[in-house]
């Protein structure tokens, strides 16, 4: 297995993760609902219903989006091996690697740092159709790309 692919899965498995923990807290949260409907009423339970409702349509929000990045992910083939840089690619830099695909963040796979870079985010804009051997300055901070895989 390539050091791509392992990014690959091990960003698969967070995302898988994440979704997992939501999940688990929204069912949570029905729960407790479900309870604060049985209790007396007052302001005091309409209040913490409130709160829950609240709460319960933030975690569908957070669902919806680590689904939608499961989706990204899914279209991408980390076989396939680029020249430039384009979605799906990894770039590896002196700062550590970048795997353009979902705005996850940092990683620590195999002793390496690993940024997972959405190609939106700015800097995943700028190095969009570089090769190695170029240069990027973003903030003042300068990335040269030692590869692109």
């Amino acid at each position: 297995m390539t050091f791509k692919e392992t990014v690959y899965e091990a960003l698969q498995n967070l995302v898988a993760q994440k979704i997992d923990a939501v999940q688990q807290t929204l069912q949570d949260l029905h729960a407790s609902a479900a309870n604060e409907t049985k209790s007396t009423a007052g302001d005091k339970h309409e209040t913490a219903l409130a709160m829950l409702q609240l709460e319960q349509e933030n975690k569908r929000k957070q669902l919806k989006d680590l689904q939608e990045q499961a989706a990204l992910l899914q279209k991408i083939n980390p076989a396939v091996a680029s020249q430039t840089v384009l979605n799906g690619a990894l770039v590896q830099t002196a700062q550590g690697y970048f795997f353009i695909s979902i705005g996850i963040g940092k990683m620590m796979l195999a002793g390496k740092t690993v940024y997972a870079l959405s190609p939106q985010a700015p800097l995943g804009q700028l190095l969009r159709g570089k090769v190695a051997g170029e240069r990027v300055t973003l903030n003042g901070k300068s990335y040269k790309l030692l590869s692109v895989e």
